[in-house]
């Protein structure tokens, strides 16, 4: 140690490690208590759904076989493992499914990486359940925090994706540390020391994205694990730089380059602190396909429930923001007919026949309105859909672009068969912080998630003991009926 303070010169990182321990003292603001439960809930079904998927039973097959002290419980099942690893496997199995939330315009996956680390740290360390949405938020601030320091509004892209990076990885695991160490009771200069460590440990390249391979998935399982590990080395007194961060050699130099401004990242690391919650604006996804869809899936379904059927449809027109045309409409042959149900979740064209397609009433299979029945390999190879996905026509929409990356809009417009036209513009993403899931939509996404892998009352009972974390004495109870919902597959 060099002897010196928090309270000696105020880095980015000292500032987080503060702001984070005063969080923990003081407690977290009740609308984000209610927030936080939500995030928690759509984690763990989300996590249920991929249960069945790979590589996340792999990485569960590998923790397993590692072994070690059963201090951590692993999502859909009665099996307990050291902290890292339960958090490795459930960081895994909550970002399988690309169906994690989403901070905008960093295009974060916070919740995958940060509440896995704060789950097992708190299970391990049986931490109460105010303490662990306490850290689960600082967490997740942390982690949108250091993706916006990087968001670059001209390129109106972030620099770690341009160069890349997989942001939600790298900044993922700092985020996972400060929960960790938080939830470990330490101060804030060794939740310093964690940010400090942790930032060694983060990685993640996107390449996967263009040519194959599995490993994005676990990405945020390994962010989880790192940032559980960073906490526990900080606990046991190893020590990290306090200018991490910004510093000549620190990790926004390492994996931005030149692109980096010192000031311009301070600020978006420590303005208002405590006091502005980047937290608070995140969007939770209500169908499991890429986020640039939602909007046309929305469009799409308004239309249905205006009275026009898809027999009626001549032409469809998509409108969308520019940049994401080159990810839902092109090639155009192929996103009108794709390969398979995961290739139908990137397309605009099926995605759109998908919604119009939907019962006016809801999913079939429990959901929001479009679902998973909607991307199996055989609903991608529908005829019905395939000749309605046929008749939509990508465009890039002057709006739409406008908006973008803060919100994925778009608009749909309707060619019927009496020469009539019919448009929906919908402008804010559904599950957005301007138009978000209400509690019991929370919840029938979670019930809808978990029906194919555990019991209807088991999960029911997760879902009491997700509401009711913030007033438990530690996680047992959630924990338990964790275990139950195992027991009752």
């Amino acid at each position: 140690m060099t002897g010196r303070t928090l309270h000696d010169d105020p880095t980015p990182a000292r500032l987080l490690a503060r702001f984070a321990a005063r969080t923990r003292d003081d407690g977290l603001p009740t609308e984000l208590r209610e927030k936080t439960s939500g995030h928690l809930l759509d984690l763990l079904g989300n996590s249920l759904a991929a249960l069945s998927h790979q590589p996340a039973a792999a990485v569960a097959d590998l923790a397993h076989e590692w072994g070690g002290a059963p201090v951590a419980t692993v999502i859909g099942s009665t099996t307990r493992l050291p902290a890292p690893s339960a958090a490795l496997v459930n960081g895994t199995l909550a970002h399988s499914l690309d169906f994690d939330d989403t901070h905008l315009p960093s295009v974060l996956h916070p919740s995958a990486s940060v509440l896995p680390a704060a789950l097992a740290t708190a299970e391990a360390a049986e931490a109460p359940g105010a303490a662990l949405l306490a850290a689960a938020a600082c967490g997740i601030e942390t982690t949108c925090r250091l993706g916006m320091a990087q968001y670059d509004e001209a390129l109106g892209n972030s620099v770690f994706f341009d160069r890349g990076l997989h942001a939600t990885a790298i900044c993922g695991t700092i985020g996972a540390a400060v929960a960790s160490a938080m939830l470990r009771g330490l101060d804030a200069d060794g939740i310093c020391a964690a940010i400090g460590i942790a930032a060694s440990m983060g990685s993640g390249i996107i390449e996967a994205n263009r040519t194959g391979g599995t490993v994005k998935r676990v990405h945020c399982g390994w962010a989880a694990h790192a940032g559980v590990v960073a906490a526990d080395m900080a606990r046991v007194g190893l020590t990290g730089p306090p200018t991490v961060l910004e510093g000549r050699f620190g990790f926004f130099r390492a994996f931005c380059g030149d692109r980096f401004d010192t000031a311009a990242v301070t600020a978006a690391l420590t303005a208002d602190l405590g006091q502005r919650w980047e937290t608070a604006r995140l969007f939770l996804k209500p169908y499991p396909c890429n986020h640039f869809t939602h909007a046309g899936v929305d469009a799409a379904m308004r239309l249905r429930r205006r009275g026009v059927h898809p027999d009626r449809v001549r032409a469809l027109t998509l409108g969308a923001p520019a940049p994401v045309l080159r990810t839902i409409a092109e090639p155009a042959a192929e996103k009108a007919h794709p390969r398979s149900g995961y290739h139908a979740a990137f397309s605009g064209p099926y995605t759109v026949a998908a919604g119009l397609l939907a019962p006016p009433d809801g999913a079939p299979d429990g959901g929001l309105g479009v679902f998973h029945a909607d991307f199996t390999d055989t609903a991608a190879a529908d005829p019905a859909r395939l000749a309605l996905a046929a008749r939509v026509t990508c465009v890039a929409d002057e709006e739409c672009t406008a908006a973008f990356p803060h919100q994925f809009p778009a608009v749909l417009t309707a060619e019927l068969d009496d020469g009539t036209t019919a448009t929906e513009r919908v402008m804010v993403n559904r599950g957005s912080p301007q138009d978000p899931l209400e509690a019991h939509e929370l919840t029938t996404k979670f019930l809808a998630n978990a029906q194919h892998a555990v019991a209807p009352e088991a999960a029911r009972a997760l879902t009491d003991e997700v509401w009711r974390i913030d007033g438990s004495p530690d996680t047992t109870g959630l924990t338990r009926a964790l275990s139950a919902v195992a027991r009752g597959t």
